[in-house]
């Protein structure tokens, strides 16, 4: 690891540097909606070959930017349905409906995950959404909201089920934003009408 650069502050060690040159990728995409390997070795004064020593190319920098922010969105998804749910309803139709809606406007509007939706990635990004894997991390999620899911009435199995339906709600969402695309109050409208009911009356086993 270089020892100069970085501000005058060189990382402490390789997962302190890949993640500086992270914050920093992703500071230059919100900032200006594209960014490149030099661009990022010069706001970091590093050279280029010290970048590309943990991202060899500018794609992989990017991919890795785009994936540490689906992890951030993680865990502000959590704090931030526990904080809709604050009053004390518990409800989950209001939680589910806050979910879709919130993964969408940051998968649309955020210029860093966006990457995830361009053309090109696109197919993969959608396929992702309903891979097992996902679905599991998607029920985890719904644990951390502060709900007995048991007594809304959905079994575990169930639970899992309703973890698919909301990615793939959020698979045609990507797909087809409709025209014009609805706005964010618009969203949560058509969910709360066409969703939520299904959380407050659970269909009869």
């Amino acid at each position: 690891m270089r020892s100069h650069g970085w501000g005058g502050q060189p990382p402490a060690d390789a997962d302190e540097a890949r993640s500086r040159i992270l914050s920093a990728t992703r500071a230059r995409l919100t900032a200006a909606g594209t960014t490149s390997t030099s661009d990022i070795a010069e706001l970091l004064g590093v050279t280029r070959q010290t970048v590309y020593r943990y991202f060899p190319t500018t794609e992989d920098l990017l991919n890795a930017a785009a994936m540490d922010a689906v992890v951030e969105l993680q865990e502000q998804l959590v704090q931030h349905v526990v904080a809709h749910l604050a009053d004390g309803s518990n409800d989950a139709s209001a939680a589910v409906v806050e979910v879709v809606a919130y993964v969408y406007e940051h998968l649309r509007d955020d210029p860093v995950m966006n990457r995830l939706i361009a053309p090109g990635r696109i197919s993969s990004t959608v396929a992702g959404l309903t891979a097992p894997s996902s679905i599991a991390l998607g029920r985890k999620l719904l644990a951390g909201f502060g709900i007995d899911w048991a007594d809304v009435g959905l079994t575990e199995d169930e639970q899992l089920e309703l973890v698919e339906h909301l990615l793939r709600m959020l698979q045609s969402f990507v797909l087809d934003p409709g025209v014009p695309a609805r706005t964010g109050e618009e969203l949560r409208a058509y969910l709360r009408r066409w969703v939520a009911p299904a959380l407050r009356n659970p269909p009869a086993r």
